[in-house]
Formats: structure tokens, C-alpha cells, sequence
């Protein structure tokens, strides 16, 4: 506006001071004047423009760069992520095994310790019997061969520790071969073998062990409705055995096996109440929760 007045003003100016040539000549620099300044502008616009559209490219191609590099990312930490779980799985599964071996050895050391005391026992008897019967011998009596020193007084007595000792030993040793045909595959040959453990020893302190190993070759057979039944066996016959945690753990995962998996799910909630500390806890806890996030079907319901 302020250009305006001012043209309009040497205008008026050289109007009154000029000649009618000098005032054309004027009038067109003017408006040459003018149209550059048009065109000036018009550059100027299409200038911003372009500089407009340039910084905009630059930008997207800045946040297109950023979004790959964390999409890079994320791929890498999930792939590491997919890894860590994977040796976690691992390393679970391999503790859990060296567990249950460790229990395994625990009670075969526990039956061999079992046997030694007896065995001391007999001998300690022995001794005792023989020194009783020196110091009832008669004096002046001609002492007895020092074989005689050891036998143990009566015949009845005798024949109580050596029995006691010989059935412990049987005891251990088929204990022991049941459990060495299970850690081999053989869970036929082992399943016969602690069933006539048990029939021998029926309320033996290993009868529980027993009577859980035969559960576990069903269920390494994956005849699940036998080891279901073999666990229930358990659970009724031996109720105070340490192993009731691990037959209710792996009863409900049979009927899980089988496709009852309401069932299932009612047994390890059983586990968790009555056995809340045991090993087989977070297992359990852990079997609910994916049977909880089973995904829906078609009708709305988990499938």
C-alpha cells in the first residue's frame, strides 16, 4: 500500500514538472517495474513450494528410516526372546529329570542303608548272644571253640536277624533292578518288577515309590487310562507317600492327554490346594494358565 502512494506521488510530481513524453516513458518503467516485481514474487512462491515439499520428503523419509530400524529391532529382541525361552525349556526339562533321578537314587540309598543296619544289627546280636553265653559257662568248665562264642543263644533267635537280613537284601536288590529296567526303557520288564515288589512287600516303605514307577511306565508308554489308574492306586493305598504330589501332577496331565481337560484341570487345582510347596506346584499352576488362554472356536467357546 505504502508503494502505492508513493508512485501515485512522483506521479503527481513529475506530471507537473515533466513533459507528456517524459511522462509515458515514466508510466511504462513503472509498469515494468511492476511486473518484475510480479514475476519476482511468483519465483518466490513456487520457491517455498518446492522447499516445502522437500523438507516434508525429508521427513517421511526420516520417520520411514526410524520405524525400520525399530521394526529391526524388535524382530532381533523377539528372536532373542524365542531363543532364551528355549534354553529355559531345556534346562527346565533337564532339572526336572535330574530330580526325579535324585529321588529315584535317594530311596535306592535309603533301602541300602536300610540293609546295612540290619546287617549291623544281626551282627551285634551275634556278639551279644556269645558273650551271654561265656559268662553263664560253670567255672572250670572247658570253654567252648570260639565259633560256639558267636552263635547266637537259641536257635529261634538265631534265625530272626538272618532272615530279617536276607529279605532286606532281596528287598534292595529287586528295588533296585525295577528301577534299572525303568531308567533303561524297559517299562514292561520294570512294571512287572515292582509289581512283585509290591506283592512281596506290600507295606514296605517303598511301596509308594513303587507303586508311582508303575504309573510312570504307563505314561512313558502313553497308556494314559492305565496310568491314571495306576496314580489312583496310589493315592488310596499310599496316601502318606512322598510321591502323592508327583501322581496327582501327572494324573491330571493324563486326563489332559485323553481330552478331558475338565477333569484334569479339577486335579492339579487339587494338587496346588493340598500340595501348595511341592516341585509339582508351578507345573500345575503353569498348565491351568494355558488351559485358560485355550483360543475361542467358531461358536464363541474355548476350544
Amino acid at each position: 500500500m505504502a508503494r502505492t502512494y508513493l508512485v501515485s506521488f512522483l506521479f503527481l510530481f513529475v506530471s507537473a514538472c515533466a513533459s507528456s513524453s517524459d511522462f509515458d516513458m515514466l508510466k511504462r518503467d513503472i509498469n515494468d517495474v511492476r511486473r518484475d516485481s510480479y514475476e519476482t514474487k511468483k519465483d518466490v512462491d513456487r520457491l517455498k513450494e518446492r522447499t516445502t515439499g522437500v523438507v516434508k520428503e525429508d521427513s517421511f523419509s526420516a520417520v520411514r528410516e526410524n520405524q525400520a530400524d525399530i521394526n529391526s529391532r524388535l524382530t532381533e529382541v523377539s528372536s532373542n526372546l524365542r531363543e532364551l525361552q528355549g534354553r529355559f525349556e531345556e534346562y527346565k526339562y533337564n532339572t526336572e529329570k535330574t530330580l526325579k533321578e535324585a529321588a529315584a537314587e535317594r530311596d535306592i540309598a535309603r533301602a541300602q542303608i536300610a540293609s546295612i543296619e540290619t546287617q549291623i544289627k544281626a551282627v551285634k546280636d551275634k556278639l551279644a548272644s556269645g558273650e551271654v553265653a561265656a559268662q553263664k559257662q560253670p567255672e572250670g568248665q572247658k570253654a567252648e571253640p570260639e565259633q560256639a562264642k558267636t552263635e547266637p543263644a537259641t536257635e529261634e533267635h538265631a534265625k530272626e536277624p538272618a532272615n530279617d537280613k536276607v529279605k532286606t537284601n532281596d528287598k534292595t536288590k529287586t528295588y533296585e533292578a525295577a528301577y534299572q529296567a525303568f531308567k533303561d526303557k524297559k517299562y514292561k520288564d520294570a512294571r512287572g518288577k515292582f509289581e512283585g515288589f509290591l506283592k512281596e512287600f506290600p507295606k514296605d516303605k517303598l511301596s509308594g515309590n513303587a507303586q508311582f514307577w508303575i504309573g510312570e511306565s504307563y505314561y512313558a508308554e502313553k497308556d494314559y487310562e492305565s496310568a491314571i489308574l495306576a496314580y489312583e492306586t496310589l493315592l488310596k493305598k499310599y496316601p502318606e507317600s512322598d510321591k502323592t504330589s508327583g501322581a496327582l501332577l501327572k494324573q491330571g496331565l493324563s486326563f489332559i492327554e485323553i481330552g478331558d481337560k475338565k477333569t484334569g484341570k479339577t486335579i492339579l487345582a487339587r494338587l496346588l490346594e493340598k500340595y501348595p510347596n511341592s516341585k509339582e506346584a508351578p507345573l500345575a499352576k503353569k498348565k491351568i494358565a494355558e488351559l485358560e488362554k485355550k483360543p475361542a472356536g467358531k461358536n464363541g467357546k474355548k476350544r
